[in-house]
């Protein structure tokens, strides 16, 4: 795919005609394609310009639809929704994997760093959009994507599980959790780390991630659920406090 037909399918993504075409091509290249230009021509600064956007829409969104939740379901809820692992389902869906402008050592190289690619460029064509169309424009694309992936369930779970096992365990006056990756398997470039959640000097949770803080994540997770905190990934009332 040529950049013209990458840049018109962005747009066709996006639902939105841009009027500065270079500030859409810079949100839909990836570094390693642009390298020793000035960091304006990859998508590194629209990303952050998108985020605190981002950020603002999710939450003001959430505070008019629920009108009966306190701030931790608020705050639980809009974490998971702009959690990077949402970010880059949501952009493999809408196909931007395949608008993406890589250099020549990112060719080829396939999952390596797309996921973090996908939710990169998702966070850029917010700030692109804001830019170009303004704060309707990129609201719009922000709710129409991400809709599909709200569900107030998720404010009953942990947006952070390491924090809450930690929270959880003292105040049952237990000693604070530690984590250790007891194994590694898997291609270089497409790792699966294996991590244990350790609790006074047990062994309470185990799980598996493509990275290290993934798999703490998740054998955090499962801390959670073999110590009677969470059932089913859902918090129970008696710790929410």
């Amino acid at each position: 795919m040529s950049i013209s037909e990458k840049l018109a399918a962005a747009e066709e993504i996006c639902g939105y005609t841009f009027s500065d075409k270079k500030l859409l091509r810079s949100a839909v290249t990836h570094p390693s394609a642009v390298e020793g230009e000035p960091v304006s021509a990859s998508y590194e600064r629209l990303e952050f310009l998108g985020d605190s956007i981002l950020g603002s829409v999710v939450a003001l969104s959430l505070f008019r639809t629920y009108g009966d939740f306190d701030e931790g379901k608020l705050t639980r809820l809009k974490v998971s929704l702009v959690a990077g692992s949402t970010l880059s389902d949501v952009g493999e869906e809408l196909g931007i994997n395949n608008v993406i402008i890589l250099g020549a050592s990112e060719q080829g190289t396939g999952a390596r760093g797309m996921h973090s690619a996908l939710e990169n460029v998702y966070e850029a064509l917010v700030g692109a959009l804001y830019l170009d169309g303004g704060w309707d424009v990129a609201e719009d694309f922000i709710l129409r994507t991400l809709k599909p992936h709200l569900a107030s369930e998720r404010a009953e779970h942990p947006s952070n599980p390491k924090s809450y096992l930690q929270e959880c365990v003292q105040s049952d006056r237990l000693d604070p959790p530690s984590y250790k990756v007891v194994g590694e398997s898997g291609p270089a470039h497409q790792p699966t780390f294996t991590a244990v959640a350790i609790v006074d000097g047990i062994r309470r949770g185990r799980g598996t991630g493509s990275s290290k803080k993934e798999a703490e994540a998740a054998a955090a997770l499962d801390a959670l659920e073999r110590m009677g905190y969470t059932t089913n990934g859902v918090i129970l009332k008696k710790k929410l406090g």
